[in-house]
């Protein structure tokens, strides 16, 4: 069964828990009775020891002594096929709930797309798929032992209550005393594992960060401070580490200790009783035995009582990535598309594409572009329209069958450099050749080994910035889509390549609708229609030198671009 064929329950962290178990009951069901028959089974070597004493050790019964041997070895040997089976069992039903956890994370992560960096970070998704699904699936062990814990437990009041009605209460009193003195622990517990688990997301997040943006970081400067900023979450998480770990060292103490005492008091009552001859030396034998059985279920008790709460806190993380929405997720009844080109509008900024032609959003501040392009693409929530229809009333796979954002925090994967640039379709030699050209991107494959089908790391790590850049170019000039949106496209190459650049990229998408962001004067004298924002509205439009002749403010921020071109040289 598939998680497509039930779908997990993300009402709740307990919710989420029993889909995980009822999406293999027959398993769980296998594990609850192999863990109830082998500690009810661990039991019976107790009473067969205290029959062999009573009844094997009579003068002249040697064939009562052997009898009972024999019966104590065969329940010795079923335990340990069932201990072998019952481990088996468990451990597939941890790993089932591994690879279905980690399904959902994936698909979820899958289906926001790139709406996922915006809701979360890529830390608290590692730890989430790394920490949380190991600690979820550890709580399921619950499933087996725990259920086998509470036969064994009646088990033994019912074998003692035939020796003695006054050791049958102190047992069953015994246990819900200790679980009175265990219990504010595991609440205690719960809100320190939510603390460190939120901080511990948090830093995941932030040493992400520190990594991705080292080299601009130290461009800047600011990898001191940054270090310093990750030293100091590092220091709290460890402090609530270490609260964890008293809370945690004090519930394993308890789970060893308090069960050992209980043997201790129990085992002193029946001595007194045997002294006393209110029961044989057989039963006392017995006796002990059954409670040194029950130190095993009440372990288990305290156990998974520490696995639950945990599975809880690291079950919440998974429940709220699973409620994440986009802003792009589909309204009911979704409208289609247009059926042919036609205008994108974008009402907050005052954008309008037109079908067919080049347009450029500039801007002093890159990111005002950048966030009208995520509405215009409907990544962001908006009034934008598509043909004079709201996008956010779309279908947003159609939507993303046609308009296509290259930005430069594309992730590029793994594997030959030819399957980097295709992506899903199949493309001809030519195709991939015309591609590569538009993009300026020949001396790259020119420089590698085996040309195209030299691998390419994860991210694109052997290559540089401006290498990779050029790549998600030539991948997005080969998906070939009907509206194409570049981000920054020339930002990091140099002055030389973008004039080559500016005037193939044109002409690779004649007759498109292509939309870029830039202040590249060599890449904004391509354009058809230039859009000056200021304020992340527009202030002027026109072409290039249109806005050079009438708007000062844009002819100083160009300028300033083509003085750092002029830098490069």
């Amino acid at each position: 069964m598939t998680v497509a064929d039930t779908g997990p329950d993300s009402r709740s962290a307990g919710r989420y828990l029993w889909w995980l178990i009822t999406s293999q009951r027959r398993r769980v069901a296998a594990g609850a009775l192999l863990g109830s028959l082998w500690m009810v089974c661990l039991t019976l070597p107790p009473y067969l020891l205290s029959r062999a004493i009573d009844e094997g050790l009579r003068p002249g019964d040697f064939g009562a002594l052997t009898g009972w041997v024999a019966a104590l070895f065969g329940v010795g040997v079923l335990n340990a096929w069932l201990a072998i089976m019952r481990h088996r069992t468990m451990t597939r039903i941890r790993m089932d709930a591994v690879f279905r956890t980690v399904e959902v994370v994936v698909r979820q992560s899958t289906r926001l797309g790139a709406a996922l960096p915006r809701l979360l970070t890529a830390g608290e998704v590692v730890t989430i798929g790394i920490s949380d699904v190991r600690t979820i699936s550890q709580t399921l062990t619950i499933t087996g032992p725990g259920v086998g814990a509470i036969f064994a437990y009646l088990a033994v009041a019912v074998l003692l209550l035939t020796v003695s009605p006054l050791l049958t209460a102190v047992v069953l009193l015994g246990v819900p005393v200790l679980a009175v003195l265990v219990g504010p622990l595991l609440g205690r517990l719960q809100g320190a594992e939510s603390t460190y688990r939120e901080r511990q997301g948090t830093l995941a997040g932030r040493i992400g960060d520190l990594v991705g943006g080292l080299r601009v970081l130290n461009g800047l400067g600011g990898k001191g401070l940054y270090a310093d900023h990750y030293r100091r979450g590092s220091q709290r998480l460890r402090a609530e580490g270490y609260r964890v770990g008293v809370v945690t060292s004090w519930i394993q103490a308890l789970g060893v200790g308090l069960p050992a005492v209980f043997l201790a008091a129990v085992t002193w009552l029946a001595a007194r009783m045997a002294a006393q001859g209110t029961i044989t030396v057989g039963e006392l034998v017995a006796v002990y035995g059954y409670v040194a059985v029950l130190v095993v279920p009440v372990a288990f008790f305290i156990e998974g009582g520490y696995d639950l709460g945990r599975g809880l806190v690291a079950a919440r993380q998974v429940v709220r990535l699973l409620n994440l929405e986009s802003s792009d997720a589909d309204a009911a009844g979704p409208v289609d598309a247009p059926a042919s080109p036609a205008v994108l509008h974008d009402p907050a900024s005052g954008v309008e594409v037109t079908p067919g032609r080049l347009t450029a959003l500039v801007s002093a501040r890159p990111a005002q572009c950048a966030e009208a392009v995520d509405r215009l693409a409907r990544f962001t929530g908006s009034a934008a329209t598509w043909g004079g229809i709201r996008l956010d009333a779309m279908a947003s796979a159609r939507i993303r069958e046609r308009i296509l954002v290259a930005d430069n925090e594309a992730d590029l994967f793994s594997g030959p450099l030819r399957e980097v640039v295709a992506g899903r379709a199949d493309r001809d030699e030519d195709a991939v050749a015309a591609a590569v050209h538009a993009a300026v991107a020949q001396d790259i494959v020119d420089g590698l080994p085996d040309g195209l089908d030299s691998a390419v790391d994860a991210q694109g790590r052997n290559l540089s910035g401006g290498q990779r850049q050029r790549i998600r170019l030539v991948r997005a000039l080969l998906a070939e889509p009907e509206v194409l949106m570049a981000v920054e496209p020339t930002s990091a190459v140099d002055a030389h390549t973008e004039a080559s650049l500016a005037s193939r990229l044109r002409a690779a998408r004649a007759g498109r609708t292509t939309v870029v962001t830039s202040t590249s004067p060599l890449l904004l004298e391509q354009a058809d229609t230039v859009y000056f924002l200021v304020d992340g509205t527009t202030a002027a439009t026109g072409s290039h030198r249109e806005l050079l002749a009438a708007e000062p403010r844009y002819r100083a921020l160009v300028s300033r671009s083509a003085g750092e071109q002029e830098g490069q040289r």
